[in-house]
C-alpha cells in the first residue's frame, strides 16, 4: 500500500450492458473524486476495492496510477505477488502474468479450459458471470479461477477507458485469452 494517506471507497461495478454504458459507470465513479492540491502527501490518492475473491482478498483499482493519462488506474490485488523472479514485490498483474496462467490451465486440462475461456469470454461480451457459475471451473495449477476472471474484467474495462478510440478491450481479447 501507499506511504500516503488515500480514500477507500469499496463499490461493486455490473459489467452489463454495453461497452460504453460499463466504461461509463466507471468514469462517473471517477468524477466524483476531489482534488489535489500539490504533489507528495498534497496529491489525491484514491482505492476502490471492486472485487472480493474466494480467498476474501480484494481486487482494487488504485488512482491515481501515475501514468498521467488522466483515467488511469493500477488493478491491484490484496496479498498478491506477481513478481515470482524474486526481487520488489508486485501486487498489480500484467497481461502477460495472465497469459503465462492460461497457457499453463490450457496445457494441464483442456477441457476445463474450455469452460474458463467461456467464462472470459462473457466477462469480454459485457455480461456478469456468478461466483457459482466460476466455481464449477477449478484447476489444479495457477491462479484461482475467480482471480482469472474478475481481473479480466478490470483489463477489459481498463482498456475500453484508456484506448477506447482504438481497439479498446478487443486487444486485449485477442492477444490475451489463448482460443480452445
Amino acid at each position: 500500500m501507499s506511504q500516503y494517506k488515500h480514500n477507500e471507497i469499496t463499490h461493486y461495478f455490473s459489467n452489463v450492458g454495453t461497452r460504453n454504458e460499463v466504461r461509463k459507470r466507471v468514469i462517473d465513479k471517477l468524477f466524483k473524486e476531489e482534488p489535489g492540491i500539490g504533489t507528495g502527501e498534497n496529491a489525491s490518492r484514491y482505492y476502490y476495492y471492486v472485487e472480493t475473491l474466494s480467498t476474501g482478498d480484494r481486487i482494487y483499482l488504485q488512482r491515481p496510477a501515475n501514468l498521467h493519462n488522466g483515467f488511469d488506474f493500477l488493478i491491484c490485488v490484496e496479498n498478491q505477488n506477481y513478481n515470482k523472479e524474486g526481487g520488489r514485490k508486485r501486487n498489480y498483474p500484467k497481461h502477460e502474468d495472465l497469459i503465462a496462467d492460461l497457457q499453463m490451465k490450457k496445457s494441464s486440462n483442456p477441457e476445463m479450459y474450455v469452460k474458463l475461456y467461456e467464462l472470459i469470454k462473457n466477462i469480454y461480451e459485457c455480461h456478469d458471470v456468478s461466483d457459482m457459475e466460476i466455481a464449477k471451473v477449478k484447476f489444479e495449477t495457477g491462479l484461482a479461477t475467480d482471480h482469472i476472471v474478475k481481473v479480466f474484467k478490470w483489463f477489459f474495462i481498463e482498456q475500453d477507458i484508456r484506448y477506447w478510440n482504438y481497439s479498446g478491450r478487443m486487444k486485449t481479447w485477442k492477444e490475451a485469452v489463448p482460443k480452445p
